[in-house]
């Protein structure tokens, strides 16, 4: 799903508010509580930045082995 700065905009303000409902990308939504409403924020954030904090968050690690010596 695309969304637009201003569906971030309009987001950040509900949150700001304190309001549990909220128009985005022309669809209303209620959410359950504020972590909800920060975790769909984040999730808009993340795909107005083309997805690079969604890659932040996880990181790899590789194994490490010796000969035994």
């Amino acid at each position: 799903m695309a969304f637009a700065q201003a569906d971030a905009d309009r987001l950040r303000a509900a949150i700001a508010k304190g309001v549990s409902h909220a128009k985005i990308n022309g669809e209303e939504l209620t959410f359950r509580s504020l972590a909800e409403m920060k975790e769909t924020l984040r999730m808009i954030e993340d795909d107005l930045s083309g997805g690079a904090g969604a890659a932040a968050r996880f990181a790899t690690g590789y194994a490490r082995t010796t000969r035994g010596l």
